[in-house]
């Protein structure tokens, strides 16, 4: 299965990235989100296609000294919470599955 997600752009709202760290960011949050979905998939509802003009991702606690990469990843777990909203899957936390799943 082929999968083409665009992500025209990134709302972060109380974060301040400098720019000199905005691509590390990014590269994590592009290499988490596809980690993500080549491991666990989208929901049916988005098997068939589909678009949306804005995508809530929630709220992201991010620790002071976070690094771009850690906050890059913790957006992409995020966005994929918001695509799946109903897999309970923990906003913020990297999935662990379990054996035999």
């Amino acid at each position: 299965m082929n999968l083409e997600l665009h992500i025209e752009s990134l709302v972060i709202d109380g974060l301040d990235i400098p720019h000199a760290q905005r691509p590390a960011l990014k590269a994590t949050l592009e290499a988490e989100l596809s980690r993500l979905l080549a491991e666990n998939g989208l929901g049916e509802t988005w098997l068939a296609g589909g678009a949306v003009p804005a995508l809530n991702a929630g709220n992201i606690q991010i620790k002071p000294g976070s690094s771009p990469a850690q906050v890059g990843a913790s957006i992409a777990r995020s966005v994929y919470s918001g695509l799946n909203p109903n897999q309970n899957y923990p906003r913020g936390e990297r999935h662990k599955p379990e054996v035999g799943q």
